[in-house]
């Protein structure tokens, strides 16, 4: 199958495309400084929520996702649906080794720190729903492809997050005489946390789609209208990262160390996860566009439902929640990295092919 046919049109962000790694740091940098420096703004921004979902998060998120969603062509994510291997293999990755790679980690690691270890299992229970589909556009993978491995893990984070919780938590490390810990998820929850951050922009970029086409034309919506209209995606990035550390700006640096502990096994988790899919994808032999969404979709995380649960089930000044918040500092970097690893190898497949 010839690559170049495979791979979206990367929409141009002029900008805040080509500057985007410092533009991410400076509003990490930023949030976490007001959010240190001004001590009351994160509780002040944590009360706007709506059933425990932070407003102000879902607000970022939502303007990230639609431009995205609105870009994908669904009548051919529903032809990629019907790929089997390929859905199968998501799913294996997202569902059975991702939560089992950081089970393990959260163990070899953090052996002694119950706290720090629940919040990271709880982590690596929470698939990526949204913040996944930015990286996969940004590295040329298939958002097409992304919508569906998106819109699956939104189906099993409904179906399955509860249970796999109670596996990880309480019954293996039973099983094994490691201690046990107890968690009550509400599927009402985590059905909410998927209807915002998915349903809502999912709805909306469909409905774009549809009516845009209809009014302009293919072509007018590709090349005139989606570039516009895109400019969105990486300022709602910028702004959910901006939200994100003002919000827990005090409680990442008023404790480095802990910060530390468990940003060692984050790194180890994003990495093996991210390269294997890929490795796997190539393996079988999945074009680069299909093996890059596969391999974001298995190594990214959904933080704002982990840190919603840790906070709901043991307190907001817990280790749980400390470490669940440590989640997207270290992932955006991380990923936003291997972004520039894929696009690398892009280039190296595209004068391999050429």
């Amino acid at each position: 199958m010839n690559l170049t046919q495979e791979t979206p049109k990367k929409t141009k962000l002029d900008l805040v495309d080509t500057m985007l790694p410092v533009f991410i740091g400076i509003s990490m940098a930023a949030g976490i400084l007001i959010g240190h420096v001004f001590t009351h703004l994160g509780s002040f921004l944590s009360k706007i929520e709506i059933s425990g979902t932070s407003l102000p998060i879902a607000v970022g998120l939502l303007i990230m996702m639609y431009p995205v969603l609105a870009k994908v062509k669904y009548k051919r994510s529903f032809d990629l649906a019907r790929d089997k291997k390929l859905l199968i293999t998501s799913l294996i990755l997202n569902w059975i080794v991702g939560p089992a790679v950081m089970f393990i980690l959260a163990w070899v690691f953090l052996p002694n720190n119950p706290p720090l270890r629940n919040g990271l299992i709880l982590v690596g229970l929470a698939r990526c729903i949204a913040m996944v589909m930015i990286w996969t556009e940004l590295a040329n993978g298939d958002i097409d492809l992304g919508a569906v491995l998106v819109a699956i893990n939104a189906f099993f984070q409904v179906i399955a997050y509860s249970a796999l919780a109670y596996l990880y938590l309480t019954l293996i490390p039973e099983w094994l005489n490691l201690g046990k810990s107890q968690v009550n998820v509400s599927f009402v929850s985590i059905a909410l946390n998927v209807g915002i951050y998915l349903g809502i922009p999912l709805v909306a970029g469909f409905s774009t789609r549809y009516f845009g086409e209809k009014q302009w034309g293919n072509d007018k919506y590709e090349n005139k209208i989606m570039p516009k209209l895109g400019r969105l995606s990486l300022y709602g990035l910028l702004f959910t990262i901006f939200i994100l550390f003002a919000l827990q700006g005090k409680a990442i640096t008023s404790k480095p160390s802990q910060v530390g502990l468990v940003a060692i096994p984050l790194i180890f988790y994003f990495g093996i996860m991210w390269f294997g899919s890929y490795a796997i994808g190539r393996e079988m032999r999945f074009p680069y566009p299909k093996a890059t969404s596969l391999a974001f979709s298995a190594a990214g995380n959904n933080f704002e439902l982990a840190i919603a649960v840790a906070i709901a089930t043991f307190g907001i000044s817990s280790g749980e929640a400390l470490a669940t918040v440590v989640g997207p500092l270290v992932e955006v970097p991380v990923l936003l990295g291997f972004v520039t690893v894929a696009l690398y190898w892009e280039k190296k497949i595209h004068a391999r092919e050429s």
